[in-house]
């Protein structure tokens, strides 16, 4: 096992002391992999640099954490669980509970809602839209604000209600072009918030916490403190529905399983204190500044005894307390005056009520031998308690008095003799060939199961990272999705551009040819085709002046490097060519700059219209020089 990563450490400390967010309970695997991802975006290295980004750049802390909380969630994901949660725990639940009592719904890390409205929508239809309005509250909750920002929002578009079963589009969702709102009025019901399932406190008294997929993301000691929590906040029959990744298999004190292949456990019960229904009546404390001679010299012996003492009166009420009381059950002067029943030291460290009441009926001494207590600052000490009847020289009742005797040292010894006892039979044993070959075999078979259950436990480790994975590939998919389908609406405007440009083109009555800086054919249109019987597809990518068709295009090279160069430009000429059908032609061609966004020279476009003839032939043309080339319109 490689050690920690010092820079990363420094990193998860900053955010948490810069922004409150603590990220050391996360798995360092999954957290170092997004991390890594925004590094890498940035083009930097090293978490070090990445440190002095988030301190010099705060609003890198946003992005930050997109990247690390996966978002990954949809209506009705593994569909199976959501069917049993419908058709057996929910009408289940309900006939647990009282017919009117409010029903109180926690959806932990509940994302951009899909989670939460899915708990809704199944409420519903068991319920129906009146009875989950006056009795259903849903709290989802999760540590990222741009995500609940969207679910409070519950609009979702056609790619994310896909999932919905038959029918239930229709039922809960309003449409508004291609955008799907939830229903308003159902909406009320589902409180969003932020909770951080580590550090802030839960929500009481939930009858069912939904928290699918989201431990897998902690470690197993903030694993354990999440679900003590979670035991906190379910009610006594509460239910807790978990992702496939979670299974609890080291938590069963806390959570008992009711379907372990759906991931649905109940609270474990804890046994609580029974209170005492005898009443009492309180007397006012004894004042010690009152009393005066024997009397004085009796209270403060009594106070300064070396042993724990208390003295209740025939009613049930604290006459007396000693200083060595107070100090070991964290008593004071004011308890005097109380009722027994009402302090803790009453059942703890032992249920002394029903001791009292027997040594009062009996009128003898009753002994608890070697009770266990444990004081508010961790001491343990081991006491044995006697109660003592107190009565007059009528043999009247008066009260008890209750000695708490402190064996904390004789049992150390006893424990420490029995030890070496144990030792020397352990001893003895060792001597003895059979018991070394149970002993070989009973410890062979105890390493068997340790290493089973370690292989289980990476086995789980392993499939909560696989879990992990697939979640951030399909938030990486997502993203792609996404990028797909923008460079497919770019392809469109591309293609509908191009076929409005070559409708334009073939429109022209004009032969148009365009031509790239290296004289390469880009364009040329329908009429060229008409006119030298060369289609688009075999000219676009030759060279222009290599072309063989019935034009001196040697003739084009000085008009072309002309218009392309940074002297004066000669905008036309006219000639003399041979179109396709072997007719002699007069084509006047013009020739007009082709230049990019940047205003860059980009090539040169070519227009040739045919000259129309004279109404003499014979006429020769005035503007025509010598060599075929005019001199103006």
């Amino acid at each position: 096992m490689t050690g920690p990563d010092y820079a990363f450490e420094a990193l998860l400390t900053y955010l948490k002391e810069a922004r409150g967010f603590d990220f050391t309970g996360y798995k360092r695997s999954s957290l170092m992999r997004r991390v890594d991802r925004r590094i890498t975006q940035l083009g930097m290295h090293g978490y070090s640099e990445y440190l002095d980004q988030l301190q010099v750049h705060p609003d890198e802390f946003t992005t930050l954490f997109n990247t690390i909380l996966i978002n990954v969630t949809s209506f009705f994901r593994d569909s199976e669980p959501w069917d049993y949660l419908r058709t057996e725990l929910i009408p289940r639940m309900l006939a647990e509970s009282k017919p009117d009592a409010p029903l109180r719904i926690w959806s932990a890390g509940c994302a951009s809602g899909e989670e939460a409205y899915t708990l809704a929508m199944l409420l519903c239809e068991v319920l129906g839209p009146d009875e989950f309005r006056r009795r259903v509250k849903i709290y989802a909750t999760d540590v990222d604000e741009e995500g609940l920002a969207q679910a409070r929002q519950a609009v979702y578009n056609e790619r994310d209600v896909q999932a919905l079963p038959d029918g239930m589009l229709e039922r809960y969702f309003d449409v508004t072009g291609n955008r799907y709102s939830f229903r308003k009025d159902l909406r009320r019901s589902v409180i969003f918030g932020r909770n951080d399932l580590v550090q802030d406190a839960p929500i009481s008294r939930i009858d069912l916490l939904v928290c699918r997929n989201t431990l897998m993301y902690f470690n197993a000691e903030t694993q354990a403190r999440i679900l003590t929590r979670f035991h906190f906040a379910l009610a006594p029959a509460g239910l807790l529905f978990l992702g496939k990744a979670e299974m609890l298999l080291s938590h069963t004190t806390l959570f008992a399983p009711v379907d372990l292949k759906r991931r649905v456990f109940r609270r474990a019960a804890r046994p609580a204190f029974l209170g005492d229904p005898v009443l009492a009546v309180p007397v006012p404390a004894l004042d010690a500044s009152r009393l005066t001679g024997l009397d004085r010299l009796r209270h403060e012996a009594f106070t300064a005894g070396p042993v724990a003492q208390i003295v209740i009166t025939n009613t049930g009420v604290v006459a007396l307390v000693n200083h060595q009381a107070e100090t070991l059950f964290g008593l004071s002067s004011s308890d005097c005056g109380r009722p027994f029943r009402d302090l803790d030291l009453s059942y703890r460290p032992v249920e002394l009520r029903g001791h009292i009441e027997k040594a009062r009926t009996d009128r003898r001494v009753v002994r608890v031998a070697d009770v266990q207590y444990t004081t508010g600052q961790g001491e343990k000490f081991h006491l044995d308690v006697q109660i003592h009847p107190l009565t007059d020289g009528s043999g009247e009742l008066l009260g008890a008095a209750i000695v708490f005797q402190d064996i904390t040292t004789a049992r150390r010894l006893q424990q420490e003799l029995e030890h070496s006892n144990q030792q020397l039979e352990a001893a003895y044993e060792e001597l003895q060939s059979t018991n070394e070959e149970l002993e070989t075999t009973n410890e062979e078979l105890q390493s068997t199961v340790e290493e089973l259950e370690t292989t289980n436990e990476e086995l789980q480790s392993t499939n909560e990272e696989l879990e992990t994975m697939n979640e951030e590939l399909q938030s990486t998919n997502d993203e792609l999705q996404a990028i797909n389908e923008e460079l497919q609406d770019r392809t469109g405007e591309v293609h509908e551009s191009n076929v409005f440009l070559q409708a334009i083109l073939s429109s022209l009555r004009s032969g148009v040819v365009v031509l790239d800086p290296e004289l390469r054919v880009m364009v040329w249109n329908r009429r060229m085709d008409d006119l030298w019987g060369i289609r688009a597809e075999e000219a676009v990518g030759q060279h222009f002046l290599n072309l063989d068709i019935g034009l001196p295009t040697d003739r084009l090279r000085p008009l072309i490097r002309s218009v392309l160069g940074p002297g004066p430009a000669q905008d036309h000429l006219t000639l003399s060519a041979i179109n396709r059908r072997g007719r002699p032609t007069s084509l006047r061609i013009a020739a007009n700059l082709l230049v990019d966004g940047n205003d860059t020279a980009a090539g040169a476009i070519l227009v040739m219209d045919p000259v129309t003839p004279t109404d003499d032939p014979a006429q020769p043309d005035p503007a025509a020089t010598p060599d075929g080339q005019q001199t103006g319109h």
